[in-house]
């Protein structure tokens, strides 16, 4: 059965362009493109039968239907070989219930979408996968790439490196000189990237790489290519999967760049669409208080839209002031009666060590998701008897300095409520013994 898709401008224009085609922006309105698939023969099945084969591919060792993301193939991007599939068995990440925090804040039934738990330690993983493979199918069919590159403040870039190395492609990344945390920038210079420190942000980082790929026929990786959004769109599927198919009442994932929140809405509206779930849960999108030109638009009813100059966060990640996709998110957040919240330093900081103490380990992005989260249950927007998925994009392993400058106190601007250090105590039994009972008080749940 030929299962298609094919790129579209999501314009009024509607021009369409192969998957196989470098191509990024509409050439005939410079418009976005999305991959839009034939439904057609995708409904030839019922959703129940997708549903099982979904179910009999999950995380086992067949090639390459083991992946979160190949499992779905036919979804995802049937245009690709299954011998040019560069995968790492992303997906399949944990569904972490919160039983602990949950009753903490009020909301027993809280998830936390551990999308970190992946090779490269990023939701980008599952975009990544997509879009190297496409690269290697376009190599194997004759074009010319002789490179992937793009603008990132850490993940993005670990992806490209890790699924590029894997696949035997040069890869470049443009990153914001300083501004990303040690750990991240480790990662493409061991997987062999050729990395450039740039003294601009991540908005002049965006910039020069799209005009060195337009330039050089450089293959763009950034979420403006949106073969890492069909990718991306699993997440809301899995959830879901996860649920047994059950759809929760609130999904609340941060937005820097926003791919990831039509990402969201757009793999739960073909699950819809194809029989699989019979309705949407209800989208959140937190982002900075200092990186939040969505959340400004959102107070306007989205009647306008400004890019702004993102200030300095501790979310490095998503400090953006002017996203690629904010026209895809709009409509994403319309469609699903979504909300923007927004998160200061202290929020998003004493958020995340908070949840810590519950036995995670949060990435400051993650940080502002459960901000947003907290502020929504004191507003009684969400309700205790409502179940929350809260989308973790990233490991907490990534960002060392953000943890340990919170517990010495050496976060500027932020009190850390809910700092941890430790004791020190000369290695002797009894001054063991009498620190352990001094402090263990403070200590029982």
């Amino acid at each position: 059965m030929a299962y298609k898709a094919w790129f579209q401008c999501i314009a009024d224009c509607g021009e369409k362009y192969p998957l196989n085609s470098i191509i990024y922006e509409c050439k005939k309105c410079g418009g976005l493109l999305e991959v839009k698939h034939d439904l057609a023969p995708l409904r030839n099945k019922s959703g129940s039968t997708w549903k099982k084969i979904f179910h009999d591919r999950y995380l086992t060792n067949t090639w390459p239907y083991g992946s979160g993301i190949w499992g779905k193939k036919e979804w995802v991007c049937p245009n690709v070989d299954d011998d040019n599939i560069v995968s790492m068995l992303e997906g399949g990440t944990n569904l972490f219930w919160a039983e602990r925090l949950g009753h903490e804040i009020g909301v027993p039934d809280l998830w936390i979408k551990l999308c970190g738990n992946s090779h490269s330690g990023s939701f980008k993983d599952l975009g990544m996968t997509v879009l190297v493979s496409m690269v290697k199918q376009m190599k194997a069919d004759g074009k010319k790439i002789p490179a992937v590159a793009c603008a990132s403040t850490g993940d993005t870039s670990a992806s490209l490196a890790a699924y590029c190395a894997s696949a035997g492609i040069p890869a470049i990344v443009f990153l914001p000189y300083k501004k990303i945390s040690p750990a991240q920038l480790i990662q493409p210079i061991s997987n062999n990237a050729l990395t450039l420190a740039l003294d601009t942000d991540f908005d002049g980082c965006m910039k020069l790489v799209r005009e060195f790929c337009r330039r050089e026929n450089i293959y763009l990786a950034n979420s403006m290519n949106s073969l890492r959004i069909e990718g991306q769109k699993t997440v809301g599927i899995e959830i879901v999967q996860q649920f047994d198919w059950e759809v929760p009442d609130w999904i609340i994932i941060p937005g820097g760049n926003l791919g990831n929140v039509s990402a969201l809405a757009k793999g739960i509206t073909m699950a819809k669409d194809l029989g699989v779930i019979k309705k949407f849960p209800r989208i959140v999108c937190a982002q900075s208080a200092r990186a939040n030109p969505l959340y400004q638009s959102y107070l306007k009813g989205f009647q306008e839209f400004h890019p702004l100059k993102a200030k300095k966060t501790l979310a490095s990640a998503i400090q953006i002031g002017n996203p690629v996709s904010i026209k895809k998110a709009i409509t994403a957040l319309k469609q699903f009666d979504g909300i923007v919240e927004q998160a200061t330093e202290q929020e998003l900081a004493d958020a995340a060590a908070r949840a810590d103490r519950t036995g995670l380990f949060n990435c400051p992005h993650t940080g502002v998701a459960l901000a947003a989260l907290f502020k929504l249950i004191k507003r009684k927007v969400i309700r205790s008897d409502e179940r929350v998925v809260v989308i973790s994009t990233a490991n907490g392993l990534k960002f060392p300095e953000f943890k340990i400058r919170y517990h010495q106190n050496k976060l500027k601007g932020v009190v850390p409520h809910f700092r941890n250090q430790p004791v020190v105590v000369p290695a002797e039994y009894e001054k063991v013994k009498g620190a352990v009972f001094r402090n263990l008080e403070k200590f029982k749940y």
